[in-house]
């Protein structure tokens, strides 16, 4: 067969002529065939570009699976390949893989399921259920995959033969096999509440099936073919049932629809009342209360029959209006017994999971060619083709799991003509696992396959190492790196080869391999096999010495014998410990005599040199010496310091912290090796890394304010679609007519002028069009939020990485990606201003000019009352920015039509307003022509209040342009580039202070780092300078805020919007002011607290509404504070190289759009329908918070129907006009008011009918008798927020307007554990009791706390965005900046409402007397800094350091371990000579 061009066909490309006689001869095949969700798929010489994702997505019905980052780190995209394992008897194996890197070809002969072969809403699958009742899902992108990467634990932990589960709680949670998938929203605890349940009450742990009478075989005809098959180990019993279904939970293929699911058992559902962690008062979450007789239901509405279609003087007891149909809510409330759940699942029935199609068990494999005149992808079957394909070629690309040559593609625009899979060859996955106890003794290498799985070398590792014990220190070695090696879907794809291969200088395998002594064997046509050994393998940066015509086919890990005094260890620090790239990583080997000296050492690095490399100097130091002398230990330091000579500027960066680490590592392995061979005693706690446990938490689900529906834990209404696939986001909307798809041109520069040529863009399989700054008037290129200072196009000069310059658009989304690129942009650099410091040094600020008076400071000089505090403490408070990390990126889609410039505009934006008129500004056509649309987004924090409106817009132009559809959704590094983040802040202060603690006098210049535009800084910056009191009453204040421009991104509005950074200020200055008192800082928040009567910086009085009193000290009580700080200091006193820390802190947080008062009103929109059914619109937005859900609540209960009943389509500008952003906490405020004066207008109109038929009528009833009496069945509800107005300037407390409505107060508690040799820490345990008034939605609320709490976590001690010195943002990826994971919660994690206030929150005006919940938790997260931070007091205070420890955010591992003090750190401490650090922190 030719090569796969269509015919005639044309001359063979250069690329592929030195190939083309072998293909033409071996590679015969260009179709990939496999099964998909069940269904045979035959895929003829598909697009050579197309990653699995990319494939899956463009099959009608399989948006499931989501594009969250496009490099393997979110675990969005998330698929389950099933195959036969021929190493263990023909057992059915299920890996999760990332979509988004695993190549197409690799899918050849496997069954590809995804999220829609599990189950859909009317049949899920039990775990997708469960999920969803137990409030798994938020905004529910990440859904799919985390339910997925679920999936193949459970289907690989069953065994069909003996019909087991062998699965614990602890393979959920500490095996890593969610450590590849991200969550935003819910702080992952409802999450793993959820699986774990079900493995425990499901699956029973290991449970045991009945057996079944006999062995069902498959069903093949004579040539393979499939025919109606049945699972292998269906029982009896339901296969006689199932003669319509086979009774699968995603449904059967025999199912009617809407057929009932038929369970083995009888019961189709199982009912599960409250167990001790998820279930409970004291864990897991929803409420339901007995109502009485007469109430209507909360769910089960009927709608009554057509009017036209009703029989006309219907016979006696035949009248109304009958009914047509009903529902039920997807996922229903379960029954809340005083704070005990009863909920009922689906039972989970493994006979009636989705099987391995028969066919496959026959599959042969041959080699496949398929592409196109540019690439082409070859599928060897045998190790001999690989040979000559790489003799004929040697720069052809070998390509395993694609989990670097993908992102190599994606983000540094390679180009391979020719990628070989290799994946799938037999010969180089051969791997020998000595079971038997004679051949484990005689063991003295083991030899791995190229082509191993990284999962299967690490289960190989951990069961020999089981058996060999101290000789198998190198295999545990291996394990522990790979077990922290990227996520569980790379490991399950990728190579060791892979790894060796790639050459990473931070390579976590590469230095265990270094340091065993590991050879690795190649192979090639001239030379055949042959060694490399480890110690010459790499030669430079991304260079080995591996031949480029030869492929690695196996490598030899020496295992030594049983009497060798050898110990190996590894060690990794990295910003996060699942899932992430290596700061340093290292491996040591030693091999002592029979005298205990040092016989043969190695110790290797990675993240030391520009590859893994050997320390020599102190291998030579070393050698000979006895080992167990502290003048050994002393000698190896020192050596490896002069090993490691870096430069301040290293590539990087955090040199002192790797220098420092390189010999903390060898600190810890020099005790383990005593410990080890039994040589001395030595400090459990240095040689022990940190380990979590299994999480576990409570939540109070007592609530004494449940009502009918308002108050009960009803799941997310779309929770149930979001785990089964079928949530609808703007980039799973149905491709259009015509539809084009647009790729954004970005400035590669942090600040140049440039010129630009598009006509390397335009042509053939590139873009068809372009739109810039000359597609618009100038006028018309002017935006923004506050003041239109920013452009959509950049106009021949750009002000910061990731400016757009333009739009290109295709007939595809790749041809659009690849012409973007191909746009060649000529720049002049100008000098960039990155910092606050900078800005401030070159004045350059926008105008602002607001400030804050209180006391003397109104009318006189702040400096008098200095003048008379006893102590003035003074410092500067930095805290970095964060980036939103939602997991759908910014996506729009424009549709035009012809008729009046009207268009539709979808997009995943927070504000319909906004992004209405400017697309009403670009396309120069009123607002009433665009109706802007949005269903719900997959999470947005703020990032898609304002920067979601250029793709929009850009897009808008595009489409009237063209006059077709253009739609677009941003690659996860352009929204990082475009978007902006949280404002990084930096605060100059000063306290007075009397010598007994009371605060007498703060002032205060804040800055913000604003970026390139102004956007809503100004507005940050006013909510940041209003809480920098906190909880705190100070009499005298004075602060200024400034807005620093710069040449960042345009920083933007973010969760808490300013008040997190300003509390983190106040926090900070407390800790200053009581270590200078010398008291504690528990007792001085509590001297300080506000009390009744008092007033704030902005002059507002401090009302009955003040709960953070009674919350300290219930807070205080129910989590044995006293008793656990005194264990702490118990523990820190015996400890010396761990340290333990708690703090608790308190919130309160303003409630409205504080000065923007006229985004403080809402409107909404019912319409109730003749047969009973209501339709809901509001302004509101759906991002996961859950606001549809409360709002669909709160018209259920005031309307008195079942909350089924009612139904919100999305939010639309045509529906809702002016409406205000969702945002600032207060879309249940706002939009709940506007639906409940709707409400209450139809409930006046309906109280007739309402009287003559009984409060137990239904709606159908009296909406049909409405109808017929002519009544409006329509209401319009609005809603403005009453008293609020605060003016700046006024200081006069008798006309001067509150600025919030209300506070949401709180407080958080966390005990946390610090390593001190590397930074390394865990959360032991947090607490935290919310004022939230009287809750909508206990079960809402409580995943917003969790979820913002984590968020804060993240914030305070993880996230740090980092830029390069020419101004370009380096952190824009999940490989570079990381969000806590499933690892990084509080191992106990406890959330409870403040119950017993006196008047009950009556005297709240706010919708059902609740408060907002989404922004104001977050900052707890910094009681884990704080805890951090007493931990480091303690340790500095153990090595003799006094000088007070100022801990800017974040807190991250390499800032802790710096502030240490102890003497490995000044060995480690690189001072700069004239150098500037690699990477800058912008605040």
């Amino acid at each position: 067969m030719a090569l796969p061009f269509s015919s005639p066909r044309p001359a063979v490309p250069a690329a592929f002529e030195k190939l083309q006689t072998l293909i033409e001869l071996e590679f015969t095949e260009s179709t990939l065939k496999f099964y998909m969700n069940g269904t045979k798929v035959e895929l003829q010489n598909p697009n050579p570009e197309w990653t699995l994702l990319d494939f899956i997505r463009s099959q009608h019905g399989s948006k499931g699976t989501k594009l969250g980052c496009g490099e393997g780190g979110c675990g969005a995209c998330t698929v389950v390949l099933q195959s036969v394992d021929t190493r263990q008897k023909g057992k059915l194996r299920h890996m999760a893989v990332n979509a988004c890197l695993f190549p197409l070809v690799g899918v050849v002969g496997k069954h590809l399921i995804t999220i829609e072969g599990l189950g859909n809403v009317e049949n899920p699958h039990p775990l997708q259920e469960r999920i969803s009742k137990l409030h798994g899902s938020q905004c529910g992108f990440c859904t799919p995959g985390i339910v997925m990467s679920l999936y193949a634990l459970i289907r690989n932990s069953y065994d069909p033969l003996s019909k087991v589960f062998r699965l614990s709680a602890s393979d959920i949670e500490l095996e890593g096999h969610l450590d590849g998938n991200l969550c935003r929203c819910t702080g992952y605890k409802p999450i793993l509440s959820a699986a774990k349940t079900f493995i425990l009450e499901d699956l029973g742990g290991n449970l045991v099936e009945t057996p079944s009478d006999e062995n069902i075989g498959m069903t093949v005809d004579k040539d393979g073919k499939d025919v109606l098959y049945r699972s292998e180990v269906i029982p009896e019993s339901l296969l006689k049932k199932s003669a319509v279904s086979c009774g699968r939970p995603g449904g059967c293929c025999r199912d009617k629809p809407n057929a009932s699911t038929t369970c083995s058992g009888g019961d189709s559902t199982e009912t599960t009342s409250a167990s001790e962690e998820s279930l409970s008062a004291s864990d897991e979450e929803s409420s339901a209360s007995s109502h009485s007789l007469n109430e209507t239901e909360i769910m089960g509405a009927e709608y009554g029959k057509p009017i036209k279609s009703r029989v006309r003087d219907p016979p006696p007891g035949k009248e109304g209006e009958g009914t047509k149909t009903g529902t039920v809510l997807d996922a229903p409330p379960p029954a809340n017994d005083d704070g005990n759940l009863n909920l009922e699942f689906l039972p989970y029935t493994p006979a009636t999971e989705l099987i391995f199609p028969p066919s496959l068990r026959k599959f042969e494999k041959t080699p496949i060619c398929y592409g196109n005149s540019k690439k082409i992808w070859l599928r060897p079957t045998t190790l001999d083709q690989v040979l000559a394909l790489k003799d004929l070629d040697p720069t052809i690309k070998l390509v395993g799991g694609a989990s670097e040559v993908q992102v190599e593609v994606k983000f540094k625009n390679s180009q391979f003509a020719v990628s070989v899979f290799v994946a799938e060859i037999d010969e180089l996955k051969d791997m020998v696992v000595p079971e038997s106890k004679e051949d484990l003794s005689a063991m003295t290498e083991f030899v791995i396959g190229a082509n191993t799985s990284l999962t299967d070398l690490e289960y190989a590792c951990k069961s020999l190492y089981r058996s060999l014990g101290r000789r198998g220190l190198v295999l545990e070695a291996c394990r522990k790196q790979l077990r922290y090696f990227a996520g569980r879907q790379i490991r399950n794809a990728a190579s060791l080869a892979g790894n060796l291969a790639t050459a990473s200088p931070i390579s976590d395998m590469n230095p265990v391999l270094l340091a065993s002594g590991a050879t690795i064997m190649a192979k090639s046509l001239a030379l055949g096999e042959f060694p490399l050994p480890m110690d010459s393998f790499f030669i430079s940066y991304r260079k080995t010495s591996l031949p480029a015509n030869a492929t690695i086919t196996k490598i030899r890990v020496p295992i030594p014998a049983a009497e060798t005094q050898e110990v190996m260890k590894a060690y990794k620090q990295a910003k996060r410990k699942d899932d992430d790239i290596a700061i340093v990583t290292a491996a040591f080997r030693v091999r002592l005599d029979n005298k205990g000296s040092v016989e043969d050492i190695c110790l290797a690095y990675g993240g030391m040199a520009p590859f893994t490399t050997q320390a020599k100097k102190a291998k030579g130091v070393l050698q000979g010496l006895k080992w167990y002398d502290s003048r050994t230990l002393d000698a190896g330091l020192k050596a490896l310091g002069e090993d490691f000579n870096l430069n301040f500027g290293v590539p990087g960066g955090m040199a002192t912290y790797r220098k420092t680490l390189a010999l903390s590592f060898f600190f810890r392995f020099w005790h383990e090796v005593v410990k080890e061979l039994e040589l001395g005693e030595v400090d459990e706690d240095l040689i022990n890394e940190i380990h979590r446990g299994i999480s576990h938490g409570a939540r109070d689900n007592k609530n004494p304010y449940e009502q009918r529906v308002v108050g009960k834990q009803v799941p997310h209404l779309s929770a149930l679609k979001q785990n089964t696939g079928e949530a609808e986001y703007v980039d799973d909307m149905p491709h259009q007519d015509r539809e084009l798809y647009g790729a954004l041109v970005l400035s590669s520069r942090g600040h140049a002028k440039y010129e630009i040529d598009w006509s390397p863009a335009i042509g053939p399989g590139l873009a068809i069009g372009y739109v810039d700054k000359n597609s618009i008037s100038k006028e018309q290129n002017l935006w923004g939020s506050v003041i239109k200072d920013e452009q959509f196009f950049a106009d021949g000069e750009v002000f910061s990485h990731g400016q757009t310059i333009g739009m290109v658009y295709a007939e595809t989304a790749l041809q659009a990606q690849a012409a973007a690129r191909a746009v060649k942009i000529t720049y002049t650099d100008l000098p960039v201003i990155l910092t606050i410091d900078e800005a401030i040094e070159q004045k350059s600020f926008y105008k602002h000019g607001r400030m804050l008076k209180k006391g003397i400071a109104i009318d006189g000089n702040i400096e008098d009352a200095f003048s008379k505090c006893d102590r003035i403490v003074s410092g500067t408070t930095r805290m970095g920015g964060q980036e939103h990390f939602y997991l759908e990126t910014n996506a729009a889609l424009a549709i035009p039509h012809i008729e009046d410039g009207t268009m539709e505009v979808w997009s995943s934006t927070q504000n319909t307003m906004e992004t209405q008129e400017f697309v009403s500004q670009v396309t120069g056509v009123p607002s009433n022509r665009i109706n802007a649309r949005v269903k719900r987004m997959g999470g947005a924090f703020g990032g898609k209040e304002s920067r979601s409106v250029p793709i929009a817009a850009i897009l808008a132009i595009a489409a009237k342009k063209e006059k077709r559809p253009i739609r677009c959704m941003l690659n996860r590094d352009e929204d990082m580039m475009t978007s902006g983040q949280r404002h990084p802040i930096q605060a100059r202060w000063r306290v007075g202070v009397m010598n007994d603690g009371k605060l007498v006098t703060f002032d205060a210049d804040i800055y913000n780092n604003a970026g390139y535009s102004y956007d809503m800084s100004g507005a940050v910056m006013d909510r940041c300078c209003t809480h920098v009191d906190s909880c705190y009453e100070i009499p005298n204040v004075h602060i200024r805020g400034h807005l620093c421009k710069t040449n960042t991104h345009s920083n933007t509005a973010f969760r808490g919007f300013g008040g997190p950074q300003a509390m983190f200020i106040a926090e900070s200055y407390m800790t200053a002011v009581a270590e200078e008192l010398g008291m504690s800082v528990d007792d001085l928040r509590i001297k300080n607290l506000y009390k009744q009567g008092e007033y704030t910086p902005f002059l507002q009085q401090i009302d009955i509404d003040w709960h953070i009193p009674q919350l300290f000290k219930e807070t205080k009580e129910q989590c044995n504070y006293e008793e656990r700080k005194a264990a702490i200091e118990v523990f820190n006193k015996k400890s010396k190289w761990k340290k333990r820390g708690m703090a608790m802190l308190p919130v309160k947080f303003g409630l409205s759009f504080a000065t923007a008062l006229h985004l403080n009103q809402a409107a909404a929109s019912i319409k109730i329908f003749a047969d009973g059914s209501v339709l809901l619109h509001h302004g509101g937005t759906e991002m996961g918070q859950g606001l549809y859900t409360k709002m669909c609540q709160v018209a259920a209960q005031e309307l008195n129907v079942p909350i089924d009943a009612i139904f919100t389509q999305d939010t639309a500008s045509y529906h809702t006009a002016n409406a205000s952003p969702t945002a600032a906490s207060s879309g249940s405020d706002l939009n709940g008011m506007a639906v409940k004066d709707a409400c209450d207008q139809l409930n006046a109109r309906l109280a007739p009918y309402w009287a003559k038929f009984g409060q137990s009528a239904s709606m159908k009833t009296i909406a049909h008798a409405a109808y017929i009496d002519r009544v409006n069945l329509a209401a319009n509800g609005f809603w403005k927020m009453p008293k609020i107005g605060y003016t700046w300037g006024n200081y006069d407390v008798k006309t001067v307007k509150p600025m919030y409505y209300y506070f949401t107060q709180g407080i958080g508690c966390s005990e946390v554990e610090l390593d001190l040799l590397t930074g390394d820490h865990t959360v032991l345990r947090t607490d935290i009791k919310m004022d939230v008034g009287r809750s909508i939605n206990p079960a809402i609320d409580y995943g917003q706390i969790e979820g913002a709490f984590v968020q804060g976590q993240g914030l305070f001690t993880m996230e740090e965005s980092l830029w390069t010195q020419d101004g370009q943002l380096f952190t824009r990826g999940p490989g570079t900046y990381k969000i806590p994971g499933f690892s990084d919660i509080p191992q106990e994690f406890n959330v409870s409402f403040l119950q017993d206030v006196e008047g009950g929150w009556k005297h709240l005006r706010s919708i059902q007397s609740s408060k907002g919940t989404g922004e104001p938790p977050l900052f707890l997260g910094a009681s884990v800094l704080f805890a951090l931070r007493e931990a480091l007091v303690s340790a500095r205070r153990d090595n003799g350091v006094k000088e007070y420890v100022a801990l800017d955010s974040p807190a991250t591992a390499e800032r802790l371990r710096l502030a240490v003090g102890d003497d490995i750190l000044r060995m480690g401490t690189v001072e700069p000579k004239g150098e500037r650090n690699f990477f800058v922190a912008v605040a």
